[in-house]
């Protein structure tokens, strides 16, 4: 803590250009300031100022220390604000995207209000890319893997996608035993909002085939769509298995192709890289890590 003290007198004179106002500024005498720089300079090994009997001024050793001292002392103050805000109760508006998916977590942030009533959240669900700095957002759940090197990501969890139809549906159309058996099913297929392009059902095919362009019946940029035509029997969609977990469980959909589907939704959560992470966020973070999956 003596070395802070002496780096701060440093900056401060460094400043001011003044033993005088340096010391004005801490309560202590011009001479006691000189005195302690003089000590300085000799722990380091150089002059970090030319003195007159009017002026001081920084030599360019001065000048390089400066520079390193105002870091130094920065991440001090960052780190006792840090420790001074995690004895603040976390309040205020919490802005947060989740993807249209992100509709079934809602009992989840229901249980993170109750334990936390003076945030209020401001909750955005769609699934376009939103620009989490650029729109003020404090954290977003993402499916995917993270890009922005601007944002911290943590790892929540994955499900598996699952295609689905009704009975009714297979009754009459038959059911797909092979990924190309699809190109005689009506396909319910979903538009990526961010990019226009189509997303590709992750089915297995040898490395040499191109994949399956399958014909749509009809294409959306959201799940809703697709699980209520589905339901209705006018064809198959491919969607995430926590999304029709309890249609499935209540006979309403039936799962085709099962050993078929090689691939996993990652979820992860991601927030903006900053020096302070206020309570509301940090405790948001711990809370959607520790109890979002299993859903």
């Amino acid at each position: 803590m003596e070395n802070l003290g002496s780096l701060d007198m440093f900056v401060r004179v460094s400043v001011s250009r003044s033993f005088t106002a340096a010391g004005r500024q801490l309560g202590i005498s011009a001479s006691a300031v000189s005195k302690a720089i003089a000590r300085l300079e000799e722990r380091l090994g150089v002059r970090l100022f030319h003195r007159s009997t009017r002026t001081v001024s920084l030599t360019p050793e001065g000048t390089l220390f400066l520079e390193r001292c105002r870091r130094i002392l920065a991440e001090v103050e960052s780190a006792e604000a840090e420790l001074m805000q995690t004895r603040e109760a976390p309040r205020g508006r919490l802005r947060i995207s989740l993807p249209s998916v992100g509709t079934l977590f809602m009992p989840k942030l229901a249980q993170f209000k109750r334990c936390y009533p003076d945030i209020e959240l401001d909750i955005d669900c769609s699934d376009r890319l939103v620009d989490v700095i650029e729109e003020g957002f404090d954290a977003v759940i993402r499916t995917g893997t993270p890009s922005d090197s601007r944002l911290i990501a943590r790892r929540l969890g994955a499900c598996r996608r699952v295609v689905v139809g009704a009975p009714g549906y297979f009754q009459q159309a038959g059911i797909p035993l092979e990924p190309q058996d699809l190109m005689h099913h009506a396909c319910l297929l979903y538009r990526f909002p961010s990019t226009g392009k189509l997303d590709a059902w992750p089915l297995g095919r040898p490395a040499h085939m191109p994949a399956l362009e399958l014909p749509a019946s009809m294409v959306s940029n959201s799940l809703d769509p697709q699980l209520c035509f589905a339901e209705q029997g006018l064809g198959l969609a491919c969607v995430p298995e926590i999304a029709v977990r309890a249609q499935l469980q209540q006979g309403r959909l039936v799962t085709v192709l099962e050993g078929h589907i090689q691939e996993e939704m990652v979820f992860h959560v991601l927030w903006p890289s900053s020096r302070h992470l206020s309570p509301k966020i940090r405790v948001f973070v711990d809370f959607i890590v520790d109890n979002l999956f299993p859903l």
